[in-house]
């Protein structure tokens, strides 16, 4: 009963927390799409690069409600022990564990689907740049963004942005694509500076063993709230039947 009791202590803190962290997002995300011109403005305080790139309204209430809706069933079902609550928490865990290890499945034994996908992703960065950077558009930030935080210049290099609008109407090229001050000439480009992709890459192979660490500490936090909601839930099961 001892250890019942420990499970549904934790349940109800650890499901908490999700609920009130969820109930944050959410409120951003209200708030984002209700008065988004006031957040841009605290937005571009912080990180003034980051304006013109960020519309996180819908994406913040999709995140914030599925969190209260999984912080609500595991704090419902271990306080009122609620089987259906509990089962309902860990199907939902268990699919979410699937998913992640069928996606890992996935990318490790059709590890040759990622040229397709880098092909893909090259096609739309270049046709982003060749069509839209130079224009008052978003894309325009968030290249610059882009650039300005890896210190790259292009997908793959500074003839991205040859013909591109920007190209087209100044002759010049980003300052990222630039070692001197002032304006980019042709001239004036610094070849060494490498592309974003590259730039990217090496950005994502460093941060592996973090992102790894991460992905193995959800796991196990996900394990372990199906292994506490199962055991709660078997035990209401058996209290039931004693009855």
């Amino acid at each position: 009963m001892g250890c019942f009791k420990f499970l549904k202590t934790m349940m109800f803190c650890f499901n908490g927390i999700i609920f009130l962290g969820g109930g944050a997002i959410l409120g951003v995300g209200i708030w984002v799409k209700v008065d988004g011109g006031s957040f841009l403005d605290i937005l571009a305080q912080l990180a003034p690069q980051l304006k013109q790139m960020v519309n996180v309204g819908y994406l913040c209430i999709a995140i914030g409600c599925f969190l209260v809706l999984i912080g609500f069933l595991g704090c419902y079902g271990a306080v009122k022990e609620n089987k259906c609550m509990l089962m309902m928490f860990f199907i939902i865990i268990l699919l979410i564990f699937i998913a992640q290890v069928a996606g890992a499945v996935v990318i490790l034994a059709f590890s040759g689907l990622a040229n397709i996908f880098m092909s893909y992703i090259q096609n739309v960065a270049l046709i982003s740049i060749k069509e839209e950077y130079g224009k008052p558009s978003d894309i325009t930030a968030i290249w610059e963004a882009v650039m300005k935080e890896f210190t790259c210049c292009g997908f793959n290099g500074y003839n991205d942005f040859t013909y591109s609008p920007f190209n087209n109407n100044t002759s010049r090229y980003p300052k990222a694509c630039c070692s001197v001050d002032g304006p980019c000439l042709l001239s004036d480009v610094d070849k060494s500076v490498p592309g974003c992709y590259s730039a990217l890459l090496n950005y994502l192979k460093s941060h592996t063993k973090i992102l790894g660490i991460v992905a193995l500490g959800i796991c196990v936090l996900e394990l372990g709230a199906m292994i506490a909601s199962m055991t709660m839930y078997c035990q209401i099961r058996k209290q039931e039947k004693t009855v």
